[in-house]
């Protein structure tokens, strides 16, 4: 009888560490397919995805776009180990056979093999363009759109069904088998779902044709079911509803991208538009600094239309302020979201902070993407009360507000409980999970109950707790769907959203012109306009050289050009302030002494000074009122230092050579004996002194004013009185500056 020997330790070791080398080098050579691999904390790498719409028809151009879509991908995914998806949204309209059928072929061959082919179906497709979506992976529908009649109403051609039907036999759609595809094709096929039994206690839903159907049921195959989704003759469409109860064509009905996002646990960035080849380059940065205010509105809107003259099909906004004005923030908000109606992508970067107003500009944009420790948020309407204590303002404004804040969420696909409780600190957030989908969103109460019982409430979100504004990091803000997951540079911005990172974006910055605009907008350079245009004026009331005439009008034409630009006004403005002037030049020089028409000349530039100053209807209480306190204190600053500098001018100005000959000699001074007291010329002292008393004939007709020969002088004049006819004699009775009056002589 054999004895047994126990192996030495050494030995025994040896061999158990051979052993575990030879099972790690057989388990490394094991296929791993799409695998995640797991980061260095332990998490899985987020899948890549690409979103293109396939709009009509589709061509030769477009097969290749998707071709290279896809081989990038597909090349991702291997050298990653990542899962990837295509999707593809099909629109309606009509292409040739042969391009879908291309397309096709590229969608179900092995290219793509490591990729799953989604089409997203948001609206009806009818048409050719049913064919490319069945050679997708899966099928996601749109509850209410619908999906077929490839033939629109007629049987495809018989090699076209072949095609089809060889397709169909590659089975990349467990969705979609031959019965259904000859449902599509052909209103004369039937479409029956059976409902059988092939073992005791189990059941199971087959989907075939007519003719199968009769073969199964004359077979010993248990029937539990016969239900027939498509007659004969009908029309082989089917919505998303139907698709899904019946189990065919869809793996599932969303109603928009961010739920198809979920669906595939896919960051919503994936689902933006994959921009066409050749544009990737054109991509412009315009920087978001500062208080929100009109000027900076006015200014960021011609930088928007620089951009988009230039052809840029994605605009990066990078946004870094405090906030400011409401009604500004509004306008610049809805700005930016109706670039998508013209095929422009908007981004808000934010690397510091995106608060108030900012906040509420960046929910215009398509995608948010925010530094780890960046903030967004604490949107809240507010006012100043005096001494510098912060109100909150009250129901009007924040309804309004509330308004703007759903209104933008809903249109770039956003939770509107979290960016209305950015502005109502009395507002709960919830969290909330879908029933059948295990979708996770977030709604108000007032939601959940309009909802019915679709959605499961789930805990309160905390930062929407104890009566705070609801302000959020990057990384929150991520989690509660507002932002994209958090980018740590801007390198890592322009790879996330698709820039090759050889391409610099087009920084529209400010030109000398907005410079300029901005500093004549500042309060000190305005009361400098004000009071060079009104001392130049004074002066050249003085001197009559016209120079400083037109020094006057030089300042106030450049407020007038500084507030258009600035935003704050308009044509309005400028026809309000040009009829003042001629209703003050009409006091001085046509209807002198009544005093009406230079009231209401003053008036109508006071008006337009203020109404060119600031905008009205905002509905932050009383800013109107503030705003046009501070123009009317720095027009009326520039109005006392006019009269300081008219005083001074007075006093000093008869002592210096030169000047002293254009003053009077004050009264009484020559009696005085004051020999070197200062006195005009004579010429200066009664100019036009020697045309009184002269006559001549009138050349035109004197309304009161036209013009006559005086001494072979044909002058400008005035009538003293009542209308005179042309070819009058009059004589001069009075002559002031440039003004002539006359009378007709009976």
């Amino acid at each position: 009888m054999p004895t047994s020997r126990s192996l030495p330790a050494g030995t025994l070791a040896r061999r158990l560490t051979l052993v575990v080398v030879v099972v790690l080098l057989v388990f490394s050579r094991l296929p791993i397919g799409v695998a995640q691999k797991p980061k260095p904390d332990g998490t899985e790498l987020m899948p890549i995805a690409r979103f293109i719409t396939l709009k009509s028809p589709i061509t030769d151009d477009t097969i290749a776009w998707v071709r290279r879509t896809g081989l990038e991908l597909q090349d991702r995914a291997v050298r990653e180990k990542r899962k990837a998806y295509l999707v593809l949204e099909f629109t309606p309209g009509n292409s040739q056979f042969h391009h879908v059928f291309g397309l096709a072929d590229f969608l179900t061959s092995a290219a793509l093999s490591n990729v799953t082919t989604v089409a997203w179906i948001p609206e009806t497709v009818t048409g050719f363009n049913v064919v490319p979506a069945l050679a997708c992976n899966e099928i996601v529908m749109h509850p209410d759109a619908q999906l077929g009649d490839i033939g629109r109403g007629k049987s495809l051609e018989p090699d076209q069904q072949a095609v089809v039907r060889a397709m169909v036999a590659k089975r990349r759609n467990r969705k979609v088998n031959e019965a259904v595809a000859e449902a599509l094709m052909a209103p004369q096929s039937t479409l029956v779902q059976l409902t059988v039994e092939p073992a005791a206690g189990t059941t199971e839903k087959r989907v075939v044709d007519q003719e199968e159907a009769e073969r199964l049921l004359n077979t010993a195959l248990v029937i539990k079911d016969r239900v027939t989704l498509k007659e004969s003759g009908a029309l082989g469409l089917f919505s998303g509803t139907t698709a899904r109860n019946h189990d065919i064509l869809v793996v599932q009905t969303v109603e928009s991208r961010p739920e198809l996002a979920d669906v595939y646990g896919l960051p919503l960035e994936t689902l933006r538009e994959q921009r066409s080849p050749g544009t990737a380059e054109q991509v412009s940065l315009i920087e978001i600094r500062g208080e929100i205010e009109p000027v900076l509105e006015s200014f960021l809107k011609r930088q928007i239309d620089r951009a988009v003259e230039r052809g840029s099909k994605t605009i990066i906004f990078e946004i870094d302020s405090p906030g400011g004005f409401l009604w500004e923030s509004r306008d610049m908000a809805m700005t930016i979201a109706d670039l998508e109606e013209r095929d422009i992508r908007t981004i808000a970067y934010i690397p510091d902070m995106a608060l108030s107003g900012a906040a509420i500009i960046a929910l215009g944009c398509d995608e948010i993407y925010m530094k780890p420790t960046a903030k967004i948020g604490d949107a809240g309407p507010i006012e100043i009360r005096e001494g510098g204590q912060f109100e909150r303002a009250d129901e009007k404004v924040l309804s309004f507000l509330l308004e703007v804040m759903e209104e933008l969420a809903e249109r770039k696909g956003r939770p509107k409980a979290v960016a209305m409780a950015m502005a109502d600190k009395e507002m709960a957030v919830f969290e909330v999970t879908h029933k059948n989908r295990g979708t996770v969103w977030y709604m108000t109460e007032d939601e959940l109950h309009e909802a019915g019982d679709e959605w499961i409430k789930g805990r309160q979100v905390p930062e929407s707790r104890d009566s705070l504004l609801l302000t959020l990091d990057g990384k929150r803000a991520n989690q509660l769907k507002i932002a994209e997951p958090p980018v740590e540079d801007f390198s890592e911005l322009k790879e996330r959203v698709g820039i090759p990172l050889d391409v610099t974006p087009m920084k529209i910055g400010r030109t000398w012109i907005d410079s300029l605009v901005f500093l004549l907008n500042h309060g000190f350079v305005t009361g400098l306009l004000f009071f060079i245009g009104i001392i130049c004026i004074y002066l050249e009331l003085h001197f009559m050289t016209g120079l400083l005439g037109i020094v006057s009008a030089v300042c106030f034409a450049l407020f007038f050009w500084s507030k258009v630009l600035g935003g704050t006004a308009g044509w309005l403005e400028v026809v309000l302030f040009m009829l003042g002037i001629g209703c003050l030049a009409m006091e001085i020089f046509v209807i002198p002494g009544f005093g009406v028409f230079g009231v209401s000349g003053g008036l109508l530039i006071f008006a337009a000074l203020i109404m060119a100053s600031q905008t009205f209807g905002n509905l932050e209480p009383s800013r109107d009122f503030d705003q046009a306190t501070e123009t009317l204190k720095t027009l009326s600053a520039s109005i006392v230092a006019v009269v300081v500098i008219a005083m001074l001018l007075s006093r000093f100005l008869p002592r210096i050579p030169l000047f002293n000959e254009m003053f009077l000699t004050p009264p009484g001074m020559h009696e005085a004996g004051v020999s070197d007291a200062p006195r005009l010329k004579h010429s200066l002292t009664h100019p036009g002194a020697e045309l009184i008393g002269e006559r001549g004939r009138t050349v035109t007709v004197l309304r009161p004013a036209g013009k006559a020969q005086v001494e072979n002088r044909l002058l400008d004049v005035v009538s003293d009185g009542p209308f005179i006819d042309e070819g009058s004699e009059i004589e001069v009775v009075h002559v002031t500056g440039n003004r002539v009056v006359v009378r007709q002589i009976s």
